[in-house]
Order: C-alpha cells, then structure tokens, then sequence
C-alpha cells in the first residue's frame, strides 16, 4: 500500500524520501468461528509537504487504494483503514 501511495504521489511530484515520508502499520488478529484472522489493518501514513502540495496529497490519498493490487486483493476480507497526517515543510 505504501509503495502504490507513493507510485501515485510521485505523479504529482511529491516526493517520498524516508526523511519525508512514512507509515506506522498495526492489525488486530481475531478469533472468527475457530480460526485466527487478520481482521483490521490500519495505516497511519505521515507526509512532510509544502503549502503548495496539500491539495496534491489529499487526492493522493484519496485515490490511490484504487490503483493498489494489495489492496485490492484483501478488500472485502480485511477491513482497510488508513489515515494521512500532513506535516507543513
């Protein structure tokens, strides 16, 4: 997911450097009818932008899982949860 997220910054000329970008990932495992699952993946992006690349961001984010063949593949058994925190540069 991170590496689809920044396929589809870097169209718009964001760049995602590890000294500009990151992600904090966590899951929760339950018990489903007798079977440990992977139920939630959570994904706390965290993005250093100029004033200029807000806008370009946002739509990022808010396109990209679209585009993202893991995503794509566990949606529908794995809840997806994701958030961007904008960090002005």
């Amino acid at each position: 997911m991170m590496g689809t997220f920044a396929s589809v910054l870097a169209t718009r000329k964001i760049r995602t450097h590890s000294d500009r970008f990151r992600a904090n990932v966590e899951g929760d495992i339950e018990d489903v009818a007798g079977v440990l699952k992977i139920t939630v993946i959570r994904v706390d992006y965290v993005l250093k932008v100029s004033p200029e690349e807000v806008a370009d961001a946002r739509w990022a984010m808010d396109n990209y899982l679209e585009k993202c063949p893991g995503a794509m593949s566990v949606t529908g058994c794995i809840r997806l949860e994701d958030t961007l925190e904008l960090v002005q540069d």
